[in-house]
């Protein structure tokens, strides 16, 4: 599958305020970070931000549902939610969801790095 180039350049023009965005290949889509906090992740054509027991109530009130994936015939979630349709046009729109995302990934507990 191929990661949508362009919309990984339109998710850094808009937030470009908030810091810079990078990409990360991942199982055939791609995890962004801004200013070096992961936030996002893009599959197949569309976002999907990072949320956390914070931020779902609010995820929950714009009914954005969870990103799920099929584990050996077995479905499992991830605590990402799809970016609502807004995002791919307005940068305002963008920046206040990202940001959501943004938040989350601050949030997160720092990965311990492997020993080897």
């Amino acid at each position: 599958m191929a990661i949508d180039e362009g919309l990984i350049a339109w998710v850094g023009e808009a937030l470009e305020p908030l810091g810079p965005v990078t990409m990360r290949h991942m199982m055939g889509g791609a995890t962004l970070y801004c200013d070096g906090t992961i936030f996002a992740i893009v599959d197949d054509g569309e976002i999907w931000f990072k949320a956390d027991a914070k931020s779902d109530p609010v995820w929950d009130a714009e009914g954005a549902e969870r990103f799920a994936v099929d584990m050996n015939g077995k479905t499992g979630t991830m605590n990402y939610r799809r970016a609502p349709a807004d995002v791919y046009d307005d940068p305002e729109a963008m920046r206040r969801w990202a940001g959501l995302g943004i938040e989350a990934g601050a949030r997160a507990p720092a990965k311990k790095k492997r020993k080897g």
